[in-house]
């Protein structure tokens, strides 16, 4: 069984799946984290509609899909956010996945789709309780920068240079 990715719209049935898996799982671990609750539905609902992925489609930004054996099973987006720098947003694999190399895999293909956009670095944040995505990113080359949003979830910020496109091995 092997993981291929591939760009997708961001509106497409399984990107809007893993969309909304995604958001309820970071949704859920703040709120049980600081409220002692998971996610309101009704509040769920709102911020997974407020936040379709608009932003993901070119000609600024790529949404990638990760299929495990054909199922779609995680995703990765990048946005330009000036000429010259993307956004990494949407690493997410879905639990039963996890642990199959999928989310380093999605990382790479997103690294190469910034690329791709004309960017030289890219950029992410990211909460202190997702410590799995701090570890990936650090293990993946990543560097811990400085504030470069100010999103009040966001507590890291990282930094990758992206090597051009015929320096990559």
């Amino acid at each position: 069984m092997t993981w291929t990715i591939a760009p997708e719209p961001y509106d497409s049935p399984a990107a809007a799946a893993l969309w909304r898996a995604y958001y309820t799982e970071v949704s859920d671990r703040w709120y049980l984290l600081h409220e002692g609750h998971p996610t309101d539905p009704e509040e769920l609902e709102r911020e997974i509609a407020a936040h379709p992925g608009t932003d993901l489609a070119p000609p600024g930004g790529r949404l990638l899909v990760g299929r495990y054996d054909g199922t779609p099973a995680g995703s990765a987006g990048v946005r330009l956010l000036e000429a010259d720098t993307a956004e990494l947003t949407r690493v997410f694999v879905l639990p039963g996945m996890r642990g199959r190399g999928g989310a380093a895999l999605l990382v790479a293909a997103a690294e190469e789709a910034a690329r791709a956009l004309g960017a030289r670095r890219i950029v992410l944040d990211t909460r202190s309780d997702l410590v799995e995505a701090r570890a990936l990113y650090t293990r993946l080359g990543y560097t811990e920068t400085g504030p470069h949003n100010s999103d009040p979830y966001a507590e890291h910020w990282f930094r990758k240079e992206l090597r051009p496109a015929e320096a990559v091995s």
